[in-house]
């Protein structure tokens, strides 16, 4: 028992230590089965801010579950009781990056509004659409600033429009979908119809935001009650047999066992049920590719 610890240990840290280093080999999955899945991580994982494969993140995130699995074996004498909360320790860089998008895609699209706003005074100034939105990298909100870095090359490179085609397929939000598709179809029609548009974009986009604050807010604290009451019980069960003593005993018998079994069954279904209903209603990407899952 005790080797085979130390072979786990021993690789859930060199997991660790390859996916937060960069330097784990590369991993060939069969491309028809996991292409596509491959793509969403990947996206995922980019508007999360990452900067991992992934491969790496889920090494990574693996390595820290088997970490958490052998500290909590050694503190409670039991896998069973070691094994759910160590599931949803390698769950957590998930929900981490997963807010972590969340936010960043959220200043994307609280951002819209004022760098419309630059474009049509840079419209009203007399430059052109291209010039106007080739500023964003530079002088736009700090969040379009990011999304528009490569914009002015893409540009010189393969012309305004396929630009901004590409610009949309890296935010891959419906906001930023219905913005950047006004922006082509304004590129393509040009004249003096362009700042009218641009104006009545500013209100409609204004309105959307103000709608998605409000029902965010709505769920804030029904989401955080939820998740309090899965995992607060685990963490009671670790305190009770984290010393010798009669809980300790009977989770190591057959009728713990059974009764853990039963309460990870009741806490998946749980789990579920939860994300199910507090999941938020995501808007369908109507220009463009579905957008990564949350």
């Amino acid at each position: 028992m005790s080797i085979l610890a130390a072979c786990l240990s021993g690789l859930s840290c060199a997991l660790a230590a390859g996916a937060l280093m960069g330097t784990l080999p590369p991993m060939r999955l069969p491309k028809p089965a996991f292409a596509a899945r491959r793509g969403r991580d990947r996206l995922w994982l980019q508007q999360a801010g990452a900067g991992l494969t992934p491969v790496r993140f889920w090494a990574g995130s693996t390595a820290a579950g088997l970490l958490a699995l052998l500290i909590l074996v050694a503190l409670t004498g039991s896998v069973f009781v070691a094994l759910v909360p160590s599931i949803a320790v390698a769950c957590f860089p998930r929900g981490y990056f997963a807010r972590r998008r969340r936010l960043r895609m959220r200043e994307v699209q609280a951002a819209w509004p004022d760098g419309l706003r630059d474009i049509g005074a840079s419209i009203a100034a007399g430059r052109s659409l291209t010039q106007s939105v080739t500023s964003l990298a530079t002088t736009g909100p700090t969040a379009l600033r990011v999304a528009f870095e490569r914009f002015p090359e893409l540009a010189r490179v393969v012309g305004t429009g396929p630009a901004l085609e590409v610009v949309k397929a890296e935010l891959a939000d419906p906001t930023s979908d219905r913005v950047i598709e006004v922006l082509l179809l304004a590129h393509e029609r040009g004249g003096p119809i362009v700042k009218s548009v641009l104006e009545d974009l500013v209100d409609t986009t204004t309105r959307d935001l103000k709608l998605l604050d409000a029902l965010e807010t709505e769920g804030l604290e029904m989401r955080i009650n939820a998740r309090a009451v899965v995992v607060l019980p685990w963490f009671v069960l670790v305190a009770l047999t984290a010393r010798a003593g009669p809980f300790r005993e009977f989770y190591r018998s057959s009728g713990g066992f059974a009764t853990l079994v039963v309460a990870a069954c009741l806490t998946g279904v749980g789990m579920a049920f939860l994300r199910r209903l507090g999941r938020d209603a995501d808007e369908e990407r109507v220009f463009g590719a579905p957008a990564a899952s949350r």
